[in-house]
């Protein structure tokens, strides 16, 4: 029997996806992060994927052939297969499990997902980023766990482990440092585009709502660790790559995917400042970075403000 749907198209770091739901289905309320994301004029052109949600019912009987991780995060419990037609992610939470089906270049998604589940729509939102995160790989861009700041049309990133501060160092930036607004504070997506690194605003941000389409030249990335006194570190060539390469999305088991985002970072640890902050989540610490990444000559270039 032939399945009612609607096709939304999302523009983000000027990838365009097709999203596919049940007619019924209200895209303001299951997926409101993506409003300013959303394309409805302008959707001629190559379509990154496409993503359909199936109604209740319909399975999916591709049997996993491997599985390669599990995985526990804010979404539930996460188990990620290679199966023949490509790869399988269920998701399970509160008795619930919903399943992705993708295939091997992440082209072309299926989900099916029970509408039932009140959080059905943060489920949906992290498929699509699951896909967006491994489709765009071969296109010089990546998916990274950090905090976005920018700052006067510059982009600011900070890394680390969770609980390292990132989200911290980020408000620091805004309250101290006049000018800088949170870009992203979890997801943002890094593309070298004409020889240049940018950083764009995604619809994931973490628990901190920004979802901002935009998107800034990359200025400085820079790994966070805690530390009693407050330390920037310069790191270049493979020093840097080491620096970038935790927090971003990619099925390291897949030969293909692992090469393009090693290509890109190792591309993008060239053309960009990269270094490890040691830090108190203090001002001085957000002064401090600032200042090595934008080479100031003395600390009274720019004013805190207190």
């Amino acid at each position: 029997m032939p399945i009612n749907c609607t096709t939304y198209h999302f523009r983000i770091a000027d990838f365009l996806l097709s999203v596919q739901l049940p007619e019924a289905s209200d895209i303001e309320k299951l997926l409101p992060s993506f409003r300013p994301f959303r394309e409805t004029e302008n959707t001629d052109g190559q379509i990154l994927f496409n993503f359909s949600a199936l109604p209740d019912g319909i399975s999916q009987e591709e049997s996993p052939d491997k599985l390669l991780e599990e995985t526990d995060n804010d979404m539930g419990h996460l188990s990620l297969y290679a199966s023949s037609a490509g790869y399988r992610v269920d998701v399970s939470n509160n008795g619930y499990t919903h399943r992705l089906q993708a295939s091997p270049d992440f082209s072309s998604v299926r989900a099916s997902v029970l509408w039932s589940d009140k959080y059905v729509g943060n489920i949906l939102s992290s498929m699509i980023r699951i896909a967006y995160a491994q489709a765009i790989l071969p296109h010089e861009a990546v998916s990274i766990h950090a905090a976005t700041v920018s700052h006067e049309n510059k982009a600011y990133l900070f890394m680390g482990k969770s609980g390292t501060g990132k989200s911290t160092h980020a408000s620091l930036w805004t309250a101290c440092i006049p000018g800088a607004e949170l870009l992203n504070d979890d997801n943002p997506t890094v593309r070298i585009v004409n020889d240049r690194a940018y950083a764009y605003g995604t619809p994931w941000s973490g628990k901190t709502p920004c979802y901002k389409n935009a998107s800034y030249p990359i200025e400085g990335m820079v790994r966070l660790v805690q530390a009693p006194e407050n330390r920037f570190i310069l790191k270049e060539g493979t020093k840097a790559f080491a620096i970038l390469y935790p927090g971003c999305s990619v099925i390291s088991q897949d030969i293909r995917l692992r090469n393009c985002l090693y290509d890109t970072l190792a591309r993008l640890s060239g053309m960009t400042t990269v270094g490890t902050l040691e830090c108190r989540p203090d001002k001085e610490a957000a002064l401090l970075c600032f200042q090595n990444l934008n080479r100031l000559s003395t600390p009274n270039e720019i004013s805190i403000i207190h």
